[in-house]
């Protein structure tokens, strides 16, 4: 296990929210946060690009008071989300603004960080982490010196792969030293204890942290997530060139079937504009991970992040009471 030593006693639970498009914003961030888990955000979110220098200037500020008023009280750091891809034409201007904010995490999504990156964050305290689906990625971005690799296995929301956490896990530790972290499907307490048995250090929860009080997603999102379970999402690649879970309702509200959906061209991969077609991801078609059978309402960050322990250490004492012949 190698937990970040900058985590360290400032966690309640060992959890990353994952950066979500449209849904994470200043409001969320500061939320997950004050509850003590890693709050993140996409750059890409905060638009025009000048927003992203509020917006980090919004999140230092305000966890940096409450802090001041309950030094005793862990609140965690926030984490901001880079896609690195040519169609992100902000990539270059949106790495001066977070380093310039000295971002305590930065998440890296697409292709490995280049090592000039890595270091210009190390340089001044920072931890990088890179979302990976298969082992080939994975020992590309060790190569590049990341602190952390977040393990998106199948089940996951958005953009996902199809490893099962069983397999990637152990070849990824079989090689790296650094911070596992472990995304998919993972939407309750027992979820979170699940990850750290197999051997991640964290877990990234994405969809669970939707349906709640402060994310910035339309009700109708949040009411569709409660009402549905992992029967109903599509694994597609067509909405962004890169294969991902959608809800089918989303999909069928655009005029389009779930279940005969065409593929996309890889090579025509588009994030600057939301999408390769009409119906854009994350605005129209909405994302979501197979564990949202396990959303059944739609609770404020803090009391959700409480649930989330009570079933962790409920989990926890489960286990320890299990006696084997």
């Amino acid at each position: 296990m190698a937990m970040p030593n900058s985590l360290q006693g400032r966690l309640r639970l060992p959890v990353i929210a994952a950066p979500m498009f449209i849904v994470s914003g200043p409001e969320l961030v500061i939320a997950e946060c004050r509850a003590g888990v890693v709050g993140a955000f996409p750059a890409l979110n905060a638009r025009p690009q000048g927003v992203l220098d509020e917006w980090l200037r919004r999140i230092k500020t305000e966890l940096a008071d409450f802090q001041a008023a309950d030094p005793t009280r862990p609140v965690a750091p926030f984490a901001v989300n880079q896609i690195v891809h040519h169609s992100n034409d902000r990539l270059d201007a949106d790495w001066e603004t977070i380093i310039a904010h000295q971002a305590p995490i930065v998440i890296t999504s697409l292709r490995a960080p280049d090592p000039d990156i890595v270091r210009r964050i190390h340089a001044y305290g920072g931890m990088i982490f890179h979302d990976v689906i298969n082992l080939r990625h994975a020992r590309k971005a060790a190569a590049a010196g990341v602190d952390g690799l977040i393990l998106v296995c199948a089940g996951a929301g958005g953009h996902a792969g199809t490893k099962s956490p069983f397999a990637l896990v152990g070849e990824v530790r079989a090689f790296f030293d650094g911070a596992v972290i472990l995304s998919g499907a993972i939407a309750g307490g027992e979820a979170i204890l699940s990850a750290q048995a197999m051997g991640a250090d964290l877990a990234y929860m994405g969809t669970r942290f939707i349906a709640t009080r402060e994310a910035n997603a339309d009700e109708a999102y949040k009411d569709m997530l409660v009402a549905h379970a992992a029967e109903d999402i599509a694994y597609t690649n067509l909405f962004t060139g890169v294969h991902g879970n959608y809800l089918k309702p989303s999909i069928e509200a655009a005029g389009l079937d779930p279940n005969a959906l065409p593929e996309s061209d890889k090579t025509k991969m588009n994030f600057g504009s939301g999408g390769n077609t009409r119906a854009k991801a994350w605005r129209d078609i909405w994302s979501a991970g197979q564990g949202l059978g396990a959303i059944k309402d739609k609770p404020p960050v803090a009391e959700l992040v409480q649930r989330l322990e009570s079933e962790y250490r409920a989990a926890a004492r489960r286990l320890d009471s299990v006696s084997f012949a």
